[in-house]
């Protein structure tokens, strides 16, 4: 496959691979499923693979085939792109950490991820505006999820900030709902008795 095939490609690539283990987890996970559950694991594979894996094959383009990428990219070659290249390295590496550790460093990679990726998307729309480089690599899919991203990625953080119910909680929930039935049960008894 070609670098311009591989830059149409694999952001998408990323995304789709990212919901399939998503759902999969989801699927599988505890029953009964939490909101809590649901969006660790969106944000688990949202880190592992659109952050982490596209990042490693960002540097692994920009880094050890850098005519190809800056070609593909619209751009002439610099030694920018090596630069470019380690930052996404350092990105991918964190990002895949981030997918299993805490929710602390989920938000950290998180404000690297946001600033790295909303300004990569800027750029991109700058070099179209300013000389008209419509470059798969620089107008295609990379650019629509170096905006995607960081929107997903802060609003999982942000709806995993709200705290969710306490197992107690939930339990409380339940026996309420049991005895409410109970009162509507035994209300509709009462009233089909004086009925009859």
């Amino acid at each position: 496959m070609d670098a311009s095939a591989q830059i149409w490609f694999m952001p998408i690539l990323v995304w789709m691979v990212a919901l399939v283990f998503a759902g999969f987890a989801i699927w599988n996970g505890p029953r009964p499923l939490s909101r809590g559950f649901v969006i660790d694991r969106l944000l688990r594979y949202v880190f592992l693979f659109p952050l982490g894996m596209q990042s490693l094959w960002a540097f692994i383009g920009l880094v050890l085939y850098p005519d190809q990428a800056a070609a593909v990219i619209g751009w002439t070659p610099s030694p920018f792109q090596y630069e470019v290249g380690v930052a996404n390295l350092g990105l991918g590496l964190a990002s895949i950490y981030a997918a299993f550790s805490s929710f602390q460093a989920r938000v950290a990679v998180g404000i690297l991820a946001v600033c790295f990726l909303l300004g990569a998307g800027i750029g991109h729309v700058r070099d179209i505006i300013e000389a008209g480089n419509f470059a798969p690599g620089n107008s295609g899919p990379i650019m629509i999820t170096d905006f995607l991203t960081p929107i997903v990625l802060v609003v999982l953080l942000f709806a995993a900030v709200q705290k969710p119910k306490s197992s107690a909680t939930i339990a409380l929930e339940a026996e309420l709902r049991v005895a409410r039935k109970a009162l509507r049960d035994y209300r509709s008894a009462l009233d089909s008795f004086g009925r009859d």
